[in-house]
């Protein structure tokens, strides 16, 4: 079985959307990319640092799924990360309208020691300080390192950010993000761009437009399931890095094919993360859902083409 080391926030998300509030609820980048990847068979760990006002029962929802929570600190005393959020009608666009940083703010993240040599690592959207912490603890060189990351530090914390990417195996990020870290508009170019500075892959994530991977001369593109309903996009692209990242830890394989495989995994986990509020959805989903809707990719993208 394979090991998947998660660093990335824990979280309480307050949302508002056109369809609703969700006051106070379970959220953070690392809960959504832990629950994600718990859809696969690996051996999981999740690095993070709540205050002591977090609820013992969202702790047991990480370890009901079998994934490690010895990494989570607990601070006495201290308050957990709060993001409070509100998005425009069309679900593309937010405001931020508060984000207290917490017990956030002096993270110094310790990685357990059985996850030390983890196959995959996955650094979620957090100080690239942070990021770089985690992969001086490893005590081997893992089959993968992944990062995600955003403007934010592109604006902050620039320097600091190009030591983390020239050290990653795969970049994930958004298409507005790409272009901002290479000052290109082409998304070709960008990722060409990208891969100079050292991850061998890139993935650039389009929101309802699906995701692209990049490697050398080699792209591929995953559509986003068309649906019905979008009712919470928070999380979409955290479960995304999940699904993509446990799909490559279970298999242990990191060529490109086995990414093209990933990348579909991830953009259908993520498809049922919009459908309700926060976490709301990946607490329930089943195995059965999962495989039924995968079949629905697979329909989407499937042609057969004859050349004359």
């Amino acid at each position: 079985m394979g090991k998947l080391l998660i660093v990335g926030s824990v979280a309480f998300d307050d949302i508002e959307t056109p369809f609703g509030k969700s006051d106070k609820i379970l959220g953070g980048a690392g809960t959504f990319i832990g629950l994600a990847a718990s859809q696969f068979e690996v051996k999981s760990a999740v690095v993070s640092v709540v205050g002591d006002d977090f609820p013992q029962n969202y702790i047991d929802l990480f370890t009901e799924r079998d994934i490690d929570v010895s990494g989570i600190e607990i601070v006495k005393g201290g308050k957990t990360f709060y993001w409070k959020g509100k998005y425009h009608n069309d679900l593309n666009s937010r405001d931020t309208l508060i984000t207290e940083l917490n017990t956030m703010a002096n993270f110094n993240p310790v990685v357990p020691d059985e996850f030390t040599d983890a196959d995959v690592v996955m650094l979620g959207n957090l100080h690239p300080d942070i990021q770089t912490g985690v992969i001086d603890q490893l005590k081997k060189r893992p089959k993968l390192i992944i990062a995600d990351t955003m403007n934010f530090w592109m604006n902050n914390t620039w320097d600091e950010l190009m030591k983390v990417i020239e050290r990653i195996d795969v970049l994930t990020i958004n298409d507005e993000e790409a272009r901002q870290l290479t000052n290109e508009h082409s998304l070709l170019k960008a990722a060409a761009k990208i891969q100079e500075m050292g991850p061998k892959y890139v993935v650039i994530k389009k929101g309802e437009h699906g995701a692209l991977l990049f490697h050398k001369d080699h792209i591929f593109f995953a559509p986003a399931l068309p649906l019905e309903e979008v009712f919470d996009p928070t999380g979409a692209g955290d479960t995304f890095a999940g699904g993509f990242a446990g799909y490559l830890a279970e298999t242990k394989n990191i060529s490109f094919e086995s990414m093209k495989n990933a990348i579909i995994h991830g953009s259908n986990l993520a498809s049922f993360c919009v459908e309700k509020f926060g976490t709301e959805r990946m607490l329930t989903l089943k195995k059965q859902e999962v495989d039924n809707r995968l079949l629905q990719f697979k329909e989407l993208t499937q042609f057969n083409i004859e050349l004359t």
